[in-house]
């Protein structure tokens, strides 16, 4: 089988088109970014508006970079939720127009599934898992257990850690995207300078919680009186806040992994999933610790840990194999939980 995905959840435009073997044939997407970063952070309606002018043009581009035509596919995976409502609607309609034409089922993919399912494409794992979804909307820990079965162990009780990194870069006019921004100046400067809060460290649950630490960091520069053009102490800064937010994500993760069961062959898995994954101190603490718990750690690659098309048509095509793919109706959703049941946390975590 052979899906297109779509995916327009916030200011990425991803059009991909994968195969049941695993196998991607074609990738396009359109990144937002200058679009957004004279404003320091996404606008939705700048958003919808670039989804609606580029959409076409990357289908028509994936279709000819496959060789393919629309009879050749066996359905279109589209982004139904979470997001952000004006671009998920750009891309459900779109996908109807072309189910409509052509006759070829719709499934709706909710993109925190597709996060979820995307090491099962790049590295061919088996259930059950652990996920550890960092992202600039989202910080979650699930339990992986097959497709439509996730339970949530921990969730953040108010800010993803994404954001709270472009919150950081904002104070210290380090521009946007914040993660990668932030990410370099840590690189050269001193994480002992600034004694930062650990939120929620040591709790027995699996929690996050970030607003604490962004407005420690901005009574630190309050303090410190640090200015844009004091580089060596936004370079502390930075590397102090890395540093916390690494204790706090290894801390988390290893009560999540205490709580999960092992797969059948006793082997245990973790996946780190998310724009955040792609940080590499964050990526090196994680593979600390998954040696230490003896637990396999998969990352997919960068390209694929942030908002793209190849996720989404994966994550249809595993719901097209086991006979799901009409499970949920085509409908856009801001709000989307994986684990429904799971009880409703303050704050933004409850959107995730």
């Amino acid at each position: 089988m052979i899906v297109l995905g779509i995916e327009t959840s916030c200011d990425e435009t991803g059009v991909a088109l994968v195969s049941s073997d695993r196998r991607v044939l074609a990738e396009q997407l359109y990144s937002q970014l200058d679009a957004h970063a004279v404003y320091g952070g996404v606008v939705p309606e700048i958003a919808a508006r670039a989804h609606v002018e580029r959409l076409d043009l990357l289908i028509s581009a994936a279709m000819n970079e496959a060789g393919l035509q629309f009879p050749d596919l066996a359905g279109i995976a589209v982004t139904c939720g979470p997001g952000l409502i004006g671009g998920l609607i750009v891309g459900l309609v779109t996908a109807r127009a072309i189910g409509a034409a052509t006759g070829l089922p719709l499934v709706a993919v909710n993109h925190l599934e597709a996060h979820a399912l995307t090491a099962r494409l790049t590295d061919g794992i088996e259930f059950p898992y652990t996920l550890l979804l960092v992202s600039g909307g989202h910080a979650q820990l699930l339990e992986v257990s097959g497709v439509g079965r996730y339970r949530r162990l921990g969730s953040t009780i108010d800010d993803a850690v994404g954001e709270a990194f472009d919150k950081v870069a904002k104070m210290l006019g380090l521009g946007y995207p914040g993660g990668p921004a932030v990410e370099r100046m840590a690189r050269r400067g001193d994480p002992a300078r600034f004694d930062l809060p650990r939120p929620l460290l040591n709790r027995a649950d699996c929690n996050f919680s970030f607003s604490g630490l962004k407005t420690a960091c901005r009574l630190a520069i309050l303090k410190e009186e640090i200015s844009e053009g004091d580089d060596q102490a936004i370079a502390d800064l930075c590397a102090s806040f890395q540093m916390a937010v690494g204790d706090c994500l290894v801390d988390r993760t290893r009560r999540a992994l205490a709580r999960t069961r092992t797969a059948g062959s006793g082997e245990r898995r973790l996946v780190v999933a998310g724009g955040v994954a792609a940080n590499a101190s964050i990526g090196a603490r994680l593979r600390e610790l998954a040696a230490a718990e003896r637990v396999a750690l998969h990352v997919p690659p960068a390209r694929l840990c942030t908002d793209n098309g190849v996720m989404i048509a994966w994550a249809g095509l595993e719901r097209l194999a086991c006979g799901r793919g009409d499970e949920f109706p085509l409908a856009a959703r801001a709000r989307w939980p994986l684990d429904p049941a799971a009880e409703p946390l303050a704050g933004a975590g409850v959107k995730a």
